[in-house]
């Protein structure tokens, strides 16, 4: 596939630090951004930590970091977000946060990334939607409206952007086997989720030159749930 430059936002999370080891496994050139502080990157990735991507002016300037570091920038993989479970009648409703943890941050990002992307061979965002955005369960509905903002957003910029080289698509994954999923879901089988280095790898292929015959994609990364 070549070498490839890549900004992994969320990249200290559980499904961004399996993006983040994929894609140094291939001989990829990685920065993680990320709004955790004090973490440390794999060797050979660029940390960039203390990031508020619901910033625009942040965002532009950690993209603007990891041009100078690397000269470039071929992708970028919109992996930060945030979950909440609550019914409509919450007395803390958290609407507002989701669409800024969910939404802002990969429109910024990608807003940011936009010039850079453009100038390469092979630009590519890639998104993480839900499949939960496609029907929400009870308590989903903050989480999965969203999500399927960020399904909006996918479809809406690979529009935009096809008189370029770059596409947008976003995958759409169920339940991820993390520890915390594990903890709020013991009596569940996580057997059937979705392994966090299966989706990476989903990703890591949307983000490759040779996902170039998909943009608008909103791909189901479902396991067996």
């Amino acid at each position: 596939m070549g070498e490839r430059v890549v900004a992994v936002t969320g990249g200290h999370g559980v499904l961004g630090r399996a993006v983040v080891e994929a894609a140094l496994a291939r001989g990829w050139r990685v920065a993680v951004i990320d709004h955790a502080m004090g973490h440390s990157a794999p060797d050979g990735a660029l940390e960039i930590g203390g990031v508020d991507l619901t910033d625009p002016a942040q965002a532009d300037a950690a993209v603007g970091r990891v041009v100078e570091r690397f000269g470039r920038l071929d992708a970028v993989l919109n992996i930060a977000g945030g979950f909440v479970w609550q019914t409509a009648d919450d007395a803390a409703p958290a609407w507002e946060r989701m669409f800024a943890l969910n939404l802002s941050t990969a429109l910024h990002a990608s807003r940011a990334a936009l010039p850079h992307l453009k100038a390469s061979d092979a630009g590519r965002i890639v998104n993480v939607g839900s499949a939960a955005a496609l029907k929400a369960g009870a308590g989903m509905g903050a989480y999965g409206a969203s999500k399927a903002a960020v399904h909006a957003l996918t479809q809406s910029l690979a529009e935009e952007l096809k008189t370029t080289a770059v596409t947008v698509n976003a995958v759409l994954p169920s339940i991820i086997d993390t520890p915390a999923n594990r903890a709020d879901m013991p009596d569940a089988d996580p057997a059937q989720w979705v392994a966090p280095a299966d989706l990476a790898a989903v990703i890591l292929f949307l983000a490759s030159p040779e996902s170039r015959a998909m943009t608008g994609a909103l791909v189901p990364v479902t396991g067996r749930v």
